[in-house]
């Protein structure tokens, strides 16, 4: 099983700018270097690893294509052209994988024949609390139709929809229309691309936020097999676990998670952010607040005149990291709830303290 996130590596979201890569690398880098932490094997893994991200997300290209096909895009890039001087060298359009010739003549997705029955079934571990069922295959037409191609019909069960196989082309550069030119004929390299790359299978786990935290696992049945996916502690939406060989006709099995957004806490990379009420007392003569962390309570201590919008950070109390290290930090900003209704005895209390209270015009 091989887990592996460009975006966790350099602790930035998918949605992260080019500038926001480039500070989170050079910082990453740094921090890392092995002329700084001499001997030490970990951080000189982690130094590659970073540059490696790196390499990829700070390309446009290379992120777009890593962003649709995961660690597999230059794999799934070289099958493209591979496909397309194939069609050409074989007499069909250039381009075409599915023309006579083609490497994938006679197919009409890479699911190819005999894929056999993959379905999904939910199943967690521990006491994360609501989870999802949600799953669906990523190759293929709509759940329950089946496709047929080379004489044989294959059907991937779920719920969900699919990603069509003219995406998949699109993205290689390939002329997706390729696709309706050819549904006819015997089926060669039985689910293989030029150049012998075996396409994997692929399904998508939606899971929560506490899920990702705790860890948890899926069932994925395949024809009269049930596999267990354990999904680590740390994933984020666009982690991939791979299961090699697990797939039907021995293909590989990925699994990309989605992880489903939060009621109470926003992720950014291993750190959480959170909003926590307090009252007006609790804000002008501070105290302790219980705040709830995904680990559990803790006490947060508020000192004496806290403004509204203020943000404490609690050390370690984030996400953990997928590939080990201390854990993220959780920021708890503080939003001050002010009471209402005042009897009339409150009202004139609120005066005179108010009066006694000397405080500048705030916007002067």
């Amino acid at each position: 099983m091989d887990v592996r996130d460009y975006y966790q590596t350099l602790g930035v979201p998918r949605t992260a700018t080019a500038a926001e890569i480039k500070k989170a690398f050079r910082k990453l880098a740094r921090e890392h270097h092995p002329d700084k932490k001499p001997g030490d094997k970990v951080s000189e893994q982690r130094f590659k690893d970073i540059n490696e991200a790196n390499e990829v997300l700070a390309d446009p290209d290379k992120r777009a294509k890593y962003d649709r096909f995961g660690k597999d895009w230059e794999a799934y890039a070289r099958a493209g052209a591979a496909a397309g001087r194939a069609g050409a060298a074989g007499g069909g359009r250039a381009g075409d994988p599915f023309g006579p010739g083609g490497p994938f003549e006679g197919y009409t997705t890479f699911g190819g024949p005999g894929g056999g029955d993959v379905r999904y079934e939910f199943h967690t571990t521990g006491d994360a609390g609501q989870f999802s069922d949600f799953f669906k295959m990523m190759f293929g037409d709509e759940a329950g139709e089946g496709r047929t191609a080379g004489g044989r019909t294959f059907r991937a069960s779920g719920t969900g929809g699919s990603t069509s196989i003219d995406d998949l082309l699109a993205g290689m550069g390939v002329d997706p229309a390729a696709r309706s030119r050819s549904r006819t004929g015997r089926a060669s390299a039985a689910g293989r691309a030029s150049g012998g790359v075996l396409l994997p299978v692929e399904a998508t786990a939606e899971i929560t936020l506490e899920e990702a935290f705790h860890g948890t696992s899926r069932i994925v049945e395949i024809g009269d097999r049930r596999l267990e996916v354990t999904i680590p502690r740390g994933v984020d939406s666009g982690s991939r676990v791979r299961l090699t060989g697990k797939g039907p006709d021995g293909r590989d099995l990925i699994v990309v998670i989605r992880v489903h957004q939060h009621g109470v806490f926003t992720r950014r990379g291993a750190d959480l952010e959170r909003e926590l009420p307090a009252t007006l007392r609790e804000a002008l003569l501070g105290g302790e607040v219980p705040v709830g962390t995904l680990k559990g309570r803790v006490l947060l201590t508020l000192p004496p005149g806290t403004q509204n919008g203020k943000a404490f950070r609690l050390s370690g109390q984030g996400m953990p990291r997928l590939k080990g290290g201390e854990a993220g930090d959780l920021y708890v900003r503080i939003r001050v709830v002010l009471p209402t209704h005042l009897s009339e005895d409150a009202r004139a209390a609120a005066e005179r303290f108010l009066d006694l209270a000397h405080q500048p015009d705030p916007r002067a």
